[in-house]
């Protein structure tokens, strides 16, 4: 690949890494909620009034509207590119921020931070990973979707404690506009750097070098530099005809494989978000002040498996990498059992935790974007993604409703965590079953099974 060239792709790739670390702000509504809830209790004149068992609504309309305005803004990036696309996203989420920074009113917060923050979290992500993937080879499918999608994973180890401080000097109203002003301007002006590669670009290899001259190789052009004639007449035309097939959502919706990964999606993705949503609170009992630390370190675990599972899954398979992968989470569900019931949980032991956790859950996020891509090419990749995504949202809202409803009738999290660590188990075993019925169909390659 020219240097020019690569160097435009990793310019896109960083900027969607940006725009996710200002759209992750998602990942740290138990900060939030713990300032709501403390003003509950304290109650007075300005103080939030707002049923216990409802804390947690506002981020899981959040999870369910980003997840289908992924539809919606995944159509928009395939029809008019991912600049407009961003752009709006930045609009609609500093919107949604500076509105629930002027109330404390339970319907406000619930349309101002779950809808039109969601919506704009949508457009923002859907816009950030199409780009860069369209930039570099399918070899590298499970490294470039997992680094940008990292930044939204990542994002809690900046805001966690920049939230604490705000919250603490400002208040929970003046720190909400602050975050919509900021990202507002972020996401904005990032999306300028957006941009889908030029129409015939094909991923290649970089311009002739020593060792193709000297075995003398023949070398043919291509936007991209130049490609060994062997590569460019076979594997490049594949990846042209992979990149480019016209599967719309109608059709996949009739593949048996489409539920399958939907349902997949939704046992990893709900899993995970049930914990990430009131961690802040798990950790308080052991870490008092402190609790905001493993909101961050979880990030760090998050970010960690977006990364490392999609490289893992270059090497030997989406498939082989989810069906570990669901398997260590659902051990780390039972295991935090005693860990989480006990009168003294060690920090220590909580951090580990909360960072394998955090690392599985994270996994979801780029394997899921990858195995879209490798089933159903990018032609239609943000709406098809779109679709697949719905299970995100529809986790996310489900369990974590289902959480909070726990806890208040019992007290504890040991029924959540007993509930995803079954879940777990399932997932796992359908994910052998979808393994199996690519396996017949004869989608063998190595990167997707």
């Amino acid at each position: 690949m020219s240097h020019s060239v690569e160097n435009k792709g990793w310019v896109v790739t960083f900027s969607g890494i940006g725009i996710n670390l200002a759209l992750g702000i998602l990942y740290t509504w138990s900060i939030f909620k713990g300032a709501i809830k403390q003003s509950i209790d304290t109650g007075g004149e300005g103080a939030f009034n707002w049923e216990f068992a409802s804390l947690n609504d506002p981020y899981a309309v959040c999870c369910i509207v980003f997840a289908f305005a992924m539809i919606l803004a995944g159509k928009c990036q395939d029809r008019f590119g991912p600049r407009i696309t961003a752009f709006i996203g930045g609009i609609l989420v500093g919107l949604g921020f500076i509105w629930i920074s002027q109330t404390t009113d339970y319907i406000s917060w619930v349309l101002g931070f779950g809808v039109l923050a969601g919506v704009g979290i949508g457009f923002g992500y859907s816009a950030a990973t199409p780009p860069a993937l369209k930039w570099f080879p399918a070899a590298k499918t499970g490294l470039i979707a997992g680094l940008v999608v990292s930044g939204f994973g990542l994002a809690s180890v900046y805001i966690a404690p920049l939230s604490k401080y705000l919250l603490g000097i400002w208040g929970l109203q003046n720190a909400m506009l602050f975050f919509g002003i900021a990202f507002l301007i972020v996401v904005c002006g990032l999306s300028m750097l957006l941009v889908n590669p030029p129409a015939g670009y094909v991923p290649g290899e970089a311009a002739p070098g020593v060792i193709e001259k000297e075995r003398g190789i023949r070398l043919t052009p291509t936007i991209a530099g130049w490609l060994p004639e062997s590569i460019s007449s076979i594997q490049a035309k594949k990846e042209i005809e992979m990149n480019n097939r016209e599967i719309k959502p109608s059709e996949i919706m009739k593949k048996a494989d489409f539920y399958l990964l939907w349902f997949i999606y939704f046992i990893g993705a709900g899993a995970g978000l049930m914990v990430i949503g009131s961690v802040a609170g798990m950790a308080k009992r052991s870490m008092g002040e402190f609790a905001f630390l493993v909101v961050a370190i979880l990030a760090i675990g998050n970010a960690g498996g977006r990364i490392i599972a999609g490289i893992i899954s270059d090497r030997i398979g989406r498939s082989n990498t989810l069906i570990i992968m669901l398997i260590f989470q659902a051990v780390l569900m039972f295991v935090a059992i005693p860990i989480m019931g006990s009168g003294a949980t060690s920090a220590v032991f909580l951090v580990l935790l909360t960072t394998f956790i955090g690392f599985n859950y994270g996994t979801n996020l780029s394997l899921f974007p990858s195995y879209t891509k490798d089933l159903w090419g990018l032609k239609n990749f943000g709406i098809n993604y779109g679709m697949v995504f719905t299970a995100w949202g529809v986790g996310g809202f489900v369990m974590g409703r289902l959480s909070q409803m726990l806890k208040a009738s019992s007290g504890t999290f040991t029924s959540s965590f007993i509930a995803a660590g079954v879940m777990l188990v399932i997932g796992a075993g359908l994910t052998l079953i979808l393994k199996a019925s690519l396996a017949r169909q004869g989608l063998t390659q190595k990167r997707i099974t």
